[in-house]
């Protein structure tokens, strides 16, 4: 009888055995076919939009270039120290607003207040075509950097919600090369909206600005009823898809494992002051914003200066923009594909060095224009590198938000240094001395990720080591990047104990 219970039991057990063995199929089965489907469906629905935001956001900003080959500072009688101060009044409020902007996304709702922000500074835009005097063109831009100053660290706060971090740097390069795009298509809409000189007595550079802010007031207003706050939120998910994006994104480590987790904190954000790698990543960024402000604003000056007219230096502006949009995109797919996103942005520090040195040191006309390519390039395909290196290594969410606006405040005061820097501090067509002076801060700006790279690295076997002795159940709660079995660096993965 014993024997026969002992049979029995043994068959039950192999049974619930087969069961769970099948159940876990079952779900593996389950999640595969999610894995191949829910990150098109965010990729269709949310980086187009996400896309146009930073396109816009970028186009209404540097069109001042534009606007100046066009006319403008001829019409408004504005000497080139005038005309840097135009471009140095945009920054000012725009690094004033972005850590507020950044804490309040989540409270806010980023399906409201990125769409409000969109289609304010789309209006200021607009209304930049009918200034008359160089005091009305200081307040637009005093508004347009105010409204726009949440926009770049809130899209990379905004796509960390949906995506895990391995996956969150194509996402951002999409989205931050759409920059190269409103390059290209800034020259594009230039040379076309060129035509309207005259028509209902604008000149031309005023064109551009009403037809580029209109648009930008149209597509704020969509944007309210397709942005959707959150994974939770999105219409075109189902429940079960909800469900694994955010257990996916928990597992990652990328959201908090409660709304507790993620909760606002002013203890969290002055942590975020006392981590090492935004320090580093602060010379990072503030020598990145100065090479890509200075060529963002400055490269139509920079083509018309090789002896090219008005409207062909709008069309050349183009290839370099466009040469960007590719590199960027490719860039980001390796740095995703093999966790290299630090050596991504030594790459684009080399291809700089590279072109500003073809710029000092030849006379050929299309030599001095293919060094462009290099330098418009490369420091265009660092951008969605370095972000996502913050996002990735910065946890949890508040701490995340505090270092993104923080080091997107970084960027911007680099780009202040721009504006003078080709703007009055170094004289056309040759920029010889800022051109030595971004030389070498893509040198220097190499050897900080470097660095940055080195730090990670002695963490990480410092994380190894705690491993080994210590579960993670017995670690602190909150400590979230600090963690042990948080894997900061290049390769980003969630390790559990």
């Amino acid at each position: 009888m014993e024997k026969e219970l002992s049979k029995h039991s043994h068959l039950s057990t192999e049974f619930e055995k087969s069961a769970d063995d099948s159940t876990r199929d079952s779900i593996r089965d389950d999640h595969a076919v999610l894995e191949k489907t829910v990150w098109w469906k965010l990729d269709l629905c949310i980086l187009p939009v996400v896309t146009m935001f930073y396109l816009l956001s970028w186009l209404d900003r540097t069109n001042l270039g534009n606007a100046r080959v066009a006319g403008l500072q001829k019409d408004l009688h504005m000497t080139d120290t005038q005309y840097s101060m135009a471009l140095t009044v945009t920054f000012i409020p725009y690094i004033a607003s972005e850590l507020p902007s950044n804490l309040l996304l989540k409270v806010v709702g980023p399906n409201l207040l990125l769409p409000t922000l969109l289609t304010l500074w789309g209006v200021v835009t607009t209304l930049q075509g009918i200034v008359k005097t160089y005091g009305g063109l200081l307040a637009c831009r005093f508004f347009l950097g105010l409204l726009e100053g949440g926009v770049l660290p809130g899209l990379v706060l905004y796509l960390s919600f949906f995506y895990p971090r391995s996956r969150l740097q194509s996402r951002i390069s999409v989205f931050f090369s759409s920059s190269s795009l409103a390059g290209a298509f800034s020259g594009l809409l230039a040379t076309a909206i060129v035509g309207l000189n005259g028509k209902s007595g604008h000149p031309a550079w005023a064109w551009i600005f009403i037809c580029e802010g209109l648009f930008t007031v149209g597509f704020g207003i969509v944007s309210y009823f397709i942005l959707p706050r959150s994974p939770a939120h999105a219409r075109f998910l189902s429940a079960s898809e909800k469900d694994y994006v955010v257990s996916t994104l928990r597992e990652d480590g990328a959201i908090g494992k409660d709304n507790k987790a993620d909760s606002f904190s002013w203890a969290e954000v002055r942590k975020t002051f006392k981590l090492p790698q935004v320090w580093l990543l602060c010379c990072v960024y503030f020598l990145n914003g100065t090479i890509v402000y200075s060529l963002g604003y400055f490269i139509p000056s920079i083509v018309q200066g090789l002896g090219y007219s008005p409207t062909r230096t709008q069309l050349m502006t183009v290839g370099p923009y466009g040469a960007a949009f590719v590199l960027t995109n490719v860039a980001s797919i390796i740095a995703d594909r093999y966790h290299c996103r630090g050596f991504v942005t030594i790459f684009s520090c080399l291809c700089c060095e590279i072109g500003f040195a073809m710029f000092l040191g030849s006379h050929s006309k299309a030599v001095l224009y293919g060094s462009l390519f290099l330098t418009v390039g490369g420091i265009n395909c660092s951008s969605p590198a370095l972000a996502a290196w913050v996002a990735n290594n910065v946890s949890p969410h508040v701490r995340r938000a505090t270092a993104l606006a923080f080091l997107s405040m970084v960027t911007n005061s680099g780009g202040v240094l721009s504006t003078w820097l080709l703007g009055s501090l170094s004289k056309a067509p040759r920029y010889t001395s800022a051109t030595i002076t971004l030389s070498v801060f893509s040198a220097v700006m190499g050897i900080a990720v470097a660095a940055t790279l080195w730090y990670f690295w002695v963490q990480n076997k410092k994380k190894k080591a705690i491993r080994e002795t210590t579960v993670k159940a017995d670690e602190f709660e909150g400590l979230g990047d600090r963690s042990a079995c948080f894997f900061n660096g290049n390769h980003v993965r969630y390790i559990e104990s």
